[in-house]
């Protein structure tokens, strides 16, 4: 018996191969910032959201909604994020910015964190939910060929964002993810990490 059977019993040589670049993905993972389109689109695009779907979810409470931005709907989020940058007093260098950050990338999907009522399952918990589901889009995305990038920065917190897009007082924006077709060939993933100074055994 080889390795690879002890490791994964039941397999066939295809599907151990599978596995394999599914490692591969996740140890070789790097955010593309430089996106252009085409954008993903249909039955890719609805991978990428199943993919979203599958991510824990005590209860099953589905505490997420993914908002999608493209083509004027760009310009749609770009004048929204330039209204709450004047609303909240920031410098005129950011609001200027404000309405051409959507567009670094032909898709954006704003991902919330829809608050759902439940005696057992906390906020916290609901937010890391949807936090998991932009990780597994963005990992969906590159596994067809595209490229993404988790942002967030101050729009994240705007209060006055969230209201503009309808989202109520306990909801919360955990990520805008940007998708695209890689600009460039991606960078090296940097040097290896190794866990053992981030571990310790109880």
């Amino acid at each position: 018996m080889n390795a690879s059977t002890c490791c994964h019993p039941g397999l066939t040589i295809a599907e151990r191969a599978e596995v394999l670049d599914a490692i591969e993905l996740l140890l070789l993972r790097r955010s593309c910032s430089a996106l252009q389109a085409p954008a993903p689109e249909g039955e890719v695009l609805l991978t990428i959201l199943r993919a979203a779907l599958r991510v824990p979810d005590f209860q099953r409470l589905r505490p997420y909604e993914f908002i999608l931005a493209t083509g004027a709907g760009l310009d749609k989020l770009g004048a929204m994020l330039e209204r709450a940058a004047l609303a909240a007093g920031h410098p005129p260098a950011v609001v200027a910015r404000a309405p051409r950050m959507p567009h670094r990338a032909p898709l954006v999907v704003i991902v919330a964190a829809r608050a759902r009522a439940s005696k057992i399952v906390s906020l916290f918990e609901q937010q890391l939910t949807a936090g998991c589901a932009v990780m597994a889009m963005q990992m969906a995305a590159v596994a067809q060929g595209f490229g993404g990038i988790w942002r967030s920065g101050w729009p994240m917190f705007d209060r006055s964002l969230h209201d503009t897009l309808e989202l109520a007082p306990d909801d919360q924006i955990v990520g805008f993810l940007y998708l695209g077709t890689p600009a460039s060939a991606p960078g090296e993933a940097g040097p290896p990490v190794e866990p053992e100074d981030f571990i310790r055994w109880l």
